[in-house]
């Protein structure tokens, strides 16, 4: 999504040449090119698949949205496997139309990965809980913190369910460090995500993560924090940007490249 505005042929050729090893790939873009196409692309490249994202809405109250989301989550899941990743990214979901019941819908998302953990764990896939920053708790996700997150993720087995470290939801929260620890030395973290926090920020809060180094976030801090608990995994940069998404995609994405280098390799 940092470079959504190249297509996928263009983006793995791109990250070939500019030495990028892994592309952590969103759903709609492959379904759009086709899954199996998709993981021919990337795999004739020489690249690996680093996460698939996303999956998650399980707040659902009505008994056929939440039937429909967890067959969508078990889809996900299956294209996970096709496209050789072991981790699928979830966006948990926040609260349904007139609901204010944080904790009932963080309820109905372990009630949900009850049935989907056995599921991705059969077909060698992890679930990783995303938490997203409290602005969001109200449309997109109820989990804010990577305390929530643990808290889920700790009644499942750590090769079926983990958490996500992404520094832009995270950054703000004083409590992150020790959960980070305490994620890596029961083998949880599955993703760690880099994005700056920049303001004022854009009417669409959503597109408004900052491009690495021109924020508030000390990116390195966070990538000590995440080698020390044991990470040694891939490292991801997840940006959601209009003006980013308007430029030239080959020279943002050598920009990004460059930029983690500096800031947080």
């Amino acid at each position: 999504m940092t470079v959504r505005q190249l297509p996928l042929p263009e983006l793995t050729d791109a990250c070939v040449r500019f030495g990028i090893p892994g592309v952590g790939l969103w759903r709609q873009p492959v379904q759009a090119y086709g899954v199996g196409a998709a993981a021919a692309l990337v795999r004739d490249a020489g690249l690996r698949v680093t996460t698939l994202c996303r999956g998650g809405f399980l707040t659902a109250l009505d008994a056929d949205a939440r039937a429909a989301a967890l067959a969508d989550n078990r889809a996900a899941i299956d294209e996970c496997v096709t496209l050789g990743t072991d981790t699928l990214v979830l966006v948990s979901g926040g609260l349904p139309d007139g609901e204010r019941d944080l904790a009932a819908a963080r309820g109905r998302i372990a009630d949900a990965l009850g049935e989907l953990a056995p599921y991705a764990g059969e077909r060698g896939v992890r679930l990783a809980i995303e938490p997203l920053h409290p602005m969001f708790a109200s449309d997109r996700c109820v989990v804010s913190t990577l305390d929530q997150a643990l808290a889920l993720a700790e009644g499942f087995p750590a090769e079926q369910v983990g958490v996500v470290v992404d520094t832009y939801h995270v950054w703000w929260d004083d409590r992150a460090p020790a959960a980070v620890a305490r994620a890596g030395a029961a083998g949880r973290i599955h993703s760690f995500q880099l994005a700056d926090w920049v303001t004022p920020l854009p009417a669409e809060v959503l597109n408004g993560r900052g491009l690495i180094g021109e924020g508030s976030v000390d990116l390195r801090h966070w990538r000590e924090l995440v080698d020390a608990a044991g990470y040694d995994g891939p490292v991801e940069v997840e940006l959601f940007n209009d003006e980013l998404w308007k430029r030239d995609g080959e020279e943002l994405l050598r920009d990004v490249a460059e930029r983690y280098v500096r800031h947080a390799a």
